[in-house]
């Protein structure tokens, strides 16, 4: 048995699309929320919805990538990549993409066992790039990562 992979994957399916017990998931909180809406900026200086999309489906998938043991990098799209023409089958294509990296994160946690969540990455610390850290702590990471942009994400919906 695997207990704390095991735990953390329960982690990522409840604030993904279950019953999290800070409040909705994010697929609960992005329900009804139309391209138009996902792609305004509502606020001075802030991302908008469907940015924080892409940008949480960017960093799930460069977590699961670092957790095969891969060097740190920033996501293959980048930190912050452009929702490109807002249309509905972009935003459609965006949610697609969130879920995806969700089943990939959960598909790759399988694979680790508890030894292996203390061990260090590979990687030197590079804060910018949250490297050097253990697959205990990178993992862990995803799920607090994930929380704090479904926050913003909640409250830009509330704006709209």
């Amino acid at each position: 048995m695997n207990a704390e992979p095991d735990r953390l994957i329960d982690q990522f399916r409840r604030a993904h699309d279950g019953d999290p017990w800070h409040g909705s998931s994010v697929r609960a909180i992005l329900e009804g929320v139309t391209f138009d809406e996902a792609a305004a900026h509502l606020l001075p200086d802030s991302h908008s919805i469907w940015e924080l999309v892409l940008h949480m489906t960017g960093w799930r998938n460069e977590v699961a990538r670092r957790a095969t043991g891969q060097p740190a990098a920033e996501p293959a799209g980048g930190d912050w990549p452009g929702i490109g023409e807002p249309t509905p089958a972009g935003w459609r294509a965006a949610l697609e993409a969130l879920d995806a990296s969700h089943r990939n994160l959960v598909d790759v946690v399988k694979k680790i066992d508890d030894e292996q969540m203390l061990r260090p990455s590979i990687d030197p610390r590079n804060q910018p790039l949250g490297a050097g850290v253990t697959y205990y702590e990178l993992l862990h990471g995803i799920v607090q990562h994930d929380a704090y942009h479904a926050g913003q994400i909640a409250l830009l919906k509330k704006l709209l």
